[in-house]
């Protein structure tokens, strides 16, 4: 494998550690249509996928329940939920040495754009960032494989060498949405996916500064290939 030309982030569970908010206002937004919460294990399994898909088909709501439960949710998010999230260690170091490297980044997640626009801006993320990539129902924008997508065209326009985008997150949802856009992902080990979610990614990392030294080595093994090319 190449080395990345450009690098998509996922947010929750990947850059930021979310689940105390996220579970809190999903739980909210459950009581808030009659709906049962539950069990802690499971409302946190609720992060990172969308959560409609979330609320439709784990929980088990009609679609019209669903929504409101959603409309809940976001209004008990951008409440309360960013104020309970923290960056997780080693993250502005990681984003720090990417950037050293000249690669540029932007945040692909199923969080609303408002809200991933929000907590970018809380912790300090967004002058790292060429793009803070979320979901629209206005745009058209439901799915991570749609963000995913939008996320690659803003890089693309900024000037980023998009060639070959490397997407990096915590669940399999961020690896097989990756994969459908034609893109490789690396799972990271420190959010909220289990390690059998690694299964179709490139690569698995359990801190964030494995994944510089992952990247770094797929630079030194092209380096050398070039090398041994000069002196074929």
């Amino acid at each position: 494998m190449k080395p990345p030309t450009c690098v998509l982030l996922d947010l929750d569970g990947t850059l930021v550690d979310s689940a105390p908010g996220v579970t809190a206002c999903a739980a909210e937004a459950l009581r808030s249509v009659g709906a049962p919460v539950p069990d802690a294990a499971t409302l946190r399994s609720f992060v990172g996928p969308p959560m409609y898909d979330t609320f439709r088909h784990v929980v088990g709501l009609d679609e019209p329940v669903a929504r409101a439960a959603l409309a809940a949710y976001r209004a008990a998010y951008a409440r309360d939920g960013a104020a309970a999230a923290a960056v997780y260690d080693g993250i502005p170091e990681l984003l720090d040495a990417l950037s050293a490297r000249g690669l540029p980044m932007g945040i692909a997640t199923s969080k609303v754009q408002d809200q991933a626009e929000l907590m970018a801006h809380r912790f300090g993320l967004g002058s790292r960032l060429l793009s803070v990539c979320g979901v629209c129902d206005e745009a058209g924008r439901t799915t991570k494989r749609q963000v995913i997508r939008e996320c690659v065209a803003r890089l693309r326009a900024s000037g980023a060498d998009v060639r070959r985008p490397l997407m990096v997150g915590d669940r399999a949802y961020d690896i097989e949405s990756a994969a459908a856009e034609g893109i490789p992902a690396v799972h990271v080990r420190w959010g909220y996916g289990s390690p059998a979610e690694s299964a179709h990614a490139v690569a698995s990392v359990v801190r964030p500064a494995e994944l510089v030294e992952w990247i770094e080595l797929l630079d030194n093994a092209e380096n050398g290939a070039e090398k041994e090319d000069e002196h074929a």
